[in-house]
């Protein structure tokens, strides 16, 4: 059985006062994906939620657009040193033929070349996007953006037992929270979400909102943009890169939501006055 929580004794310190007592922390085991039983990349996250995981991984890797490219996900047997099942082996059937994922990509930009090079990796981005967000008409007031940040924290029940968790949120255009999930990784997070809605037949995601708790980074906006996402938000900065890639697709990405305040850095034309 998974869980996304384990539970160990700590020394906890109160000034010159010294208590033994249990304490809860966030799971990370990693996780092996394969499609067509080809090993395709590993990563760590919190067990819990990995058949979601994996769809959104593969849509923002341009391998996955659609619910029914996806024919299959299955555990495969990992095995501990009892011969128990880790459940950390996932394998996907796709009824298209997989092509080279976007992160290969951008391997072979930073091996051949002197750097990561910003244009070529934008461009490849936009080469996968299947479900262009340019022309969504996702229009926004300010006080329902304020309003997101508060509704994901409320469905952050993990984080309010281990405080070790990002989150990520799916809102529809009136605010109301669809999915929440918490990873110990932010683009696991992202990626169980939008896994989520893959998988509910939801696709594609114009006319949604995505609210992340931490930055947001050229991966995420990558991930908003091939589920057809066009505001992405986060609670703290983006990157250079990001907002790059943002302005280039015509997605709106705000940043420093807190409180009554924020930045938009792209397409400030979807708040309204």
């Amino acid at each position: 059985m998974v869980r996304a929580t384990t539970r160990r004794r700590v020394t906890r310190l109160e000034g010159e006062r010294r208590t033994a007592r249990p304490d809860a922390l966030a799971a990370e085991e990693p996780l092996e994906i394969r499609i067509g039983g080809e090993a395709l990349t590993v990563t760590m996250r919190t067990p819990g939620q990995d058949f979601d995981l994996v769809a959104g991984f593969l849509v923002g890797e341009g391998l996955l657009h659609a619910p029914e490219e996806l024919a299959a996900l299955r555990y495969c047997a990992g095995t501990d040193g009892d011969g128990q099942n880790t459940y950390n082996v996932v394998d996907a059937t796709l009824r298209t033929a997989a092509a080279l994922p976007l992160s290969a990509h951008r391997n072979l930009l930073t091996t051949s070349a002197c750097g990561l090079c910003g244009r070529d990796t934008v461009d490849a981005v936009r080469t996968h996007v299947r479900w262009p967000v340019e022309a969504d008409p996702l229009a926004v007031r300010p006080g329902l953006l304020y309003a997101l940040p508060e509704r994901l924290r409320a469905a952050q029940r993990t984080f309010d037992s281990t405080g070790g968790l990002h989150a990520a949120g799916l809102f529809a255009p009136d605010g109301e929270l669809l999915c929440a999930r918490e990873d110990v990784g932010r683009h696991n997070a992202v990626d169980k979400v939008i896994g989520w809605a893959l998988r509910a037949g939801r696709f594609p995601l114009g006319g949604h909102l995505l609210l992340v708790s931490g930055r947001a980074s050229f991966e995420l906006t990558q991930k908003a943009a091939l589920a057809g996402i066009p505001l992405l938000a986060a609670v703290s900065a983006p990157s250079s890169l990001a907002v790059e890639l943002a302005e280039e697709l015509g997605l709106t990405l705000v940043g420093f939501l807190r409180g009554e305040s924020a930045n938009v850095y792209t397409r400030a034309d979807r708040v309204l006055d």
